[in-house]
């Protein structure tokens, strides 16, 4: 490619060319250097160029390769987003807008457009470069090193050596990071038992719908889903519906998912068992897809049952991704015991969630499975106030103006408003040790504590968007759009 500085556009006087012509001046040429445009002017004559012809995908290009390499990675950003409003799907303008996030520190948004990439056909190599490079940021260099070696495998010549340096590779070294099996797993050793599938206690839930604020819209539809029909089993078995099935319900963490959940079970006096990641990985090789299938066995012993898998993007993450098939074996025990292929799961009521849904397997979403999958917003202002008086039932309070502070808190989720109150009753504390008398809450303990503790979810909706924009395939996040008013 030919130096930025030597790129000259002219526009001939009178001349009724729809865009200007590019002229270019070879660098070994005998043209003084005093007449060398300087980067900004050739930077203009691109931008000039394209006002004539805002079509033109190679000008579009070229401008946004030429700020990237000057280190404009602002500039560069917004050109890659213009050529793109152009052109949505071009995969090299993809990567080019990636690396300019990249170069400006927004992980989550290169991340997001570059996980889209490498789960397309024929992912280019420097997709797989870029996703290391951010994987690598983010304090995971195994999983770096896996798509290092991707990107060499795609193509030798994406070679980094640099990044395969701070990855601690060279072009021989593809198996140093290998040293158990696939997914650092092991065999167990010839002559030993396997450990002891562990029994998991059940819960019975004494909450129910009663003690969770707002969420109307996602309570209907576990109602539908769950509730009405055991309740009701003989007018949806004259439908041919089952009792049972799946619902994933997706959002920013502290809004209350984990809580729906156990309130659902309580709601329909079923047993509730829930599931971490802990409670089904196993360093031994096949005891993950055991330990999974215990817990369902254990979940339709105990009918009425709810079985809630929390993180499960964690258990559940897309196949595309996985290098080695030690985790797609796990996925399809998976989706297996959620098939019932070898037992009904008639009366297994499944929940699950996840702040990160655009991780997990599309295979989970097919009908069947978790067929209704629910966005989990913050809680409205109606809905913020109606946690704050739950939150503060049985504690000492006098006069408190609920909408005043849920009208203070636009933003907050679950988790913050307990913070808020946590943060009043602190500051209450505190005073009542110092004149030994004891002081209700007031609506303005609670405004001061507001103003101290800033909403968690924005960093969760600024990554959100970025998927709901580049990877919203079949419209699967027009929820989050909507929430955005986008």
């Amino acid at each position: 490619m030919y130096d930025l500085r030597f790129l000259i556009y002219d526009l001939p006087s009178g001349s009724d060319a729809p865009f200007p012509t590019p002229a270019i001046i070879n660098p070994k040429s005998s043209i003084p250097r005093s007449v060398m445009p300087p980067f900004d002017d050739a930077i203009n004559a691109l931008r000039e160029a394209l006002r004539f012809s805002p079509t033109n995908i190679p000008l579009h290009k070229h401008l946004a390769e030429s700020l990237l390499k000057l280190g404009r990675f602002d500039e560069a950003e917004v050109a890659y987003r213009e050529a793109l409003n152009v052109v949505p799907h071009q995969v090299d303008l993809k990567l080019g807008l990636a690396n300019a996030y990249y170069q400006q520190t927004k992980n989550s948004a290169a991340l997001v457009i570059v996980e889209d990439l490498i789960k397309q056909n024929d992912p280019p190599a420097g997709a797989y470069i870029l996703h290391a490079k951010l994987l690598l940021r983010a304090g995971e260099p195994q999983r770096a090193a896996h798509q290092y070696r991707e990107a060499i495998d795609i193509d030798a010549d994406a070679a980094d050596p640099e990044l395969a340096r701070e990855l601690g590779l060279d072009r021989d070294s593809s198996n140093s990071f290998d040293t158990a099996d696939e997914e650092g797993r092991y065999r167990e050793p010839a002559g030993e038992l396997p450990p002891g599938t562990p029994e998991f206690d059940i819960e019975r839930p004494k909450i129910n719908f009663d003690q969770v604020g707002g969420m109307d819209a996602v309570k209907e539809e576990i109602r539908m889903k769950i509730i009405l029909p055991l309740e009701q089993p003989e007018l949806f078995a004259a439908y041919g519906k089952t009792v049972g099935g799946g619902i994933l319900m997706y959002g920013p963490p502290g809004c209350g998912k984990t809580f729906l959940a156990r309130a659902t079970a309580g709601q329909v006096k079923a047993g509730f068992l829930a599931i971490g990641i802990s409670d089904v990985l196993d360093m031994w090789i096949g005891n993950s897809e055991k330990n999974l299938h215990e817990l369902f066995q254990q979940a339709r012993r105990n009918r009425p049952c709810v079985l809630f898998f929390d993180e499960v993007d964690a258990l559940g993450a897309s196949r595309a991704d996985m290098r080695h098939s030690g985790g797609r074996h796990l996925i399809n025990q998976f989706l297996s015991e959620l098939d019932g292929v070898e037992s009904s799961n008639e009366g297994l009521l499944i929940l699950a969630a996840t702040n990160a849904p655009w991780h997990l397997d599309n295979a989970f979403r097919r009908p069947g499975r978790f067929d209704r999958i629910l966005f989990v917003p913050p809680p409205d202002r109606e809905a913020r106030a109606s946690i704050l008086q739950l939150m503060l039932a049985g504690k000492p309070a006098d006069g408190v103006d609920f909408d005043a502070v849920a009208k203070k808190t636009d933003h907050f989720s679950g988790a913050d408003m307990k913070a808020v109150v946590d943060v009043a009753v602190e500051a209450k504390l505190r005073d009542a040790m110092k004149s030994g008398k004891l002081e209700p809450l007031r609506t303005k303990d609670l405004l001061a504590a507001a103003g101290t503790v800033k909403p968690s979810t924005r960093e969760w909706f600024a990554t959100a968007r970025n998927y709901a924009l580049y990877s919203n395939q079949g419209g699967v996040y027009d929820d989050i759009l909507k929430h955005l008013k986008m």
